[in-house]
């Protein structure tokens, strides 16, 4: 058995190599700069961890790899458990709770690290925010919601950042929900967010975008316009609209482009630039999946 340190480490995920002396090899991807979420992804060899406190709730995310027996031992919040750890499968462990764990084989894991804000700010209007209670759990059993949301936020870290801030936003709130509904002790009662928008919150929303497609828009700016939650408002905008906040925008940003390669002489370096794209080619992405050809195609055939 693993010597309990009477002093946990206190593991920051806010830092750069947050495991640095915790775990025997370094991140092999991390997110930087998103707001309230970070994730990270690690590849190790069989190790053992000593006692260690997280300063935000961290999701533990088994992976696939080359060991088929991803077996071992964790000791949470006082508990010692040998975990079935199947792929997929996550452990939760709130912020605050003392934890160590031992992995017996190589193995490959993801974390999504949350500010304990963020389930505050997310379930405000449907708990005491005195009330929210992220429960411990073991890896045991697979969640494919989260299995899956961290698969599309690592594709936002490997694109360089080609994504948008709306998306990660709408994905850590997606994530905040799920924590609220499955993983704390009191349990949101959601409304059933029927009728969308008002009209006038809608058009004030969709005015707001189309004056600012240039710029870095996010979803508790739009949020604050319509005098919403983030959480409230990305549903009553889908209903409202049928697409999600980031669909809309793509579509919007997709609309000015096609004007401008119409009315304008502009570069299609500066035309990207005007609509909020990060460059060119994610212009060009994003065009041709909508429109079936490239901006320099739709413009010869002009």
């Amino acid at each position: 058995m693993l010597p309990v340190n009477s002093s946990p480490i206190v593991l920051d995920h806010r830092q750069a190599n947050p495991t640095e002396g915790l775990l025997p090899r370094p991140t092999v991807l991390s997110s930087i700069g998103w707001e309230s979420i970070r994730l990270e992804l690690y590849q190790q060899p069989k190790f053992s961890t000593a006692e260690h406190q997280h300063t935000l709730h961290a999701i533990a995310l088994n992976l696939p790899n080359a060991s088929s027996n991803a077996t071992g031992y964790r000791w949470l919040d006082g508990k010692r458990h040998q975990e079935a750890r199947p792929v997929g499968s996550i452990a939760v462990i709130p912020a605050g709770v003392s934890h160590r764990c031992s992995w017996d084989c190589e193995a490959e894991f993801g974390v999504l690290a949350l500010e304990p804000d963020l389930l505050e700010q997310v379930g405000r209007g449907w708990v005491n925010p005195d009330r929210i209670e992220l429960l411990p759990q073991f890896m045991d059993v697979g969640d494919e919601f989260v299995r899956s949301l961290f698969l599309m936020l690592k594709m936002e870290v490997e694109s360089s950042g080609l994504g948008s801030s709306l998306l990660v936003d709408s994905l850590k709130t997606s994530l905040a929900i799920h924590l609220l509904r499955h993983y704390c002790a009191t349990s949101p009662r959601l409304s059933s967010f029927t009728g969308g928008l008002s009209k006038v919150r809608q058009d004030r929303v969709k005015a707001y975008i189309d004056a600012h497609l240039n710029q870095n828009l996010k979803l508790v700016d739009l949020a604050a316009i319509a005098q919403v939650s983030p959480a409230y408002f990305a549903r009553l905008f889908k209903q409202s609209e049928g697409i999600t906040p980031y669909q809309y925008i793509l579509k919007q940003r997709v609309e000015k482009v096609r004007a401008l390669l119409k009315h304008s002489e502009l570069s299609l370096t500066d035309i990207a630039v005007s609509v909020g794209f990060c460059d060119q080619s994610h212009m060009t992405r994003c065009f041709k999946r909508r429109v079936g050809m490239t901006p320099t195609e739709f413009r010869q055939g002009e």
